[in-house]
């Protein structure tokens, strides 16, 4: 599902923000990503959704070469990729629905198969019967899991979850973890990146740990050291 082969990425004359990576990711796994700020953890899920292109080394999703990936064929990639940031990044002028639902407009889908699509989608994600509310009108992780809905409505392959709980307190965090264990039970392959020792810890799933550009340590059923 993930393949990356001896990436490196440098940003101009400073050290490498990767160096010599090497991940495989199988399909359907649910993988947590730790390390300390300027890890390299954001460069990582850059490269992966094609923000960025590495310097040197191999990367390979779902089959796709990113090497042969032409830039006109990214849109197509990244519909296969699911991202949930720690900021929301929610339209605040657009209802729970409106929201969800302009992930499946921007792509061309029609109103009917919209208004099958979405409520089932906020119902995976528990948030049946919020559909006419605004994003002010919710807490944190309810908004937390707007973002979620939106990034799999497209039913992507792979959802990346970069700090999805950073903004969060404890109980909200927690609901927004089993959903993404939820979505991950149903097919979809998660990377979570987090700096919760507490949910690392619980949740017993692969830990891969990066420091200072590089792969330290990948052991499955770990906490966080």
């Amino acid at each position: 599902m993930i393949l990356l082969d001896r990436i490196t990425k440098t940003y101009g004359n400073k050290g490498p923000a990767l160096e010599r990576i090497n991940l495989h990711v199988e399909a359907k796994e649910f993988v947590v990503i730790v390390g300390q700020s300027g890890a390299g953890k954001s460069t990582l899920l850059k490269l992966l959704t094609r923000e960025e292109k590495p310097t040197s080394g191999k990367i390979i999703v779902g089959g796709v070469d990113y090497e042969r990936l032409k830039d006109k064929d990214v849109p197509f990639l990244r519909r296969k990729i699911g991202v949930v940031f720690q900021d929301f990044k929610l339209l605040s002028n657009r209802t729970v629905f409106e929201n969800v639902a302009f992930a499946l407009e921007i792509v061309g889908m029609s109103n009917r198969e919209i208004r099958h699509t979405v409520p089932k989608v906020l119902e995976i994600v528990g948030l049946k019967g919020k559909g006419d509310n605004y994003p002010s009108e919710l807490s944190g992780g309810e908004r937390q899991r707007v973002a979620i809905a939106r990034a799999i409505v497209r039913q992507p392959k792979i959802l990346i979850a970069d700090e999805p709980t950073g903004n969060l307190d404890p109980k909200h965090a927690w609901d927004v973890i089993r959903v993404l264990e939820k979505i991950n039970k149903y097919g979809t392959t998660v990377l979570l990146t987090t700096h919760n020792q507490e949910i690392v810890d619980k949740l017993r799933r692969r830990v891969v740990t990066i420091s200072d550009g590089k792969v330290v340590s990948d052991k499955a059923g770990a906490t966080y050291k």
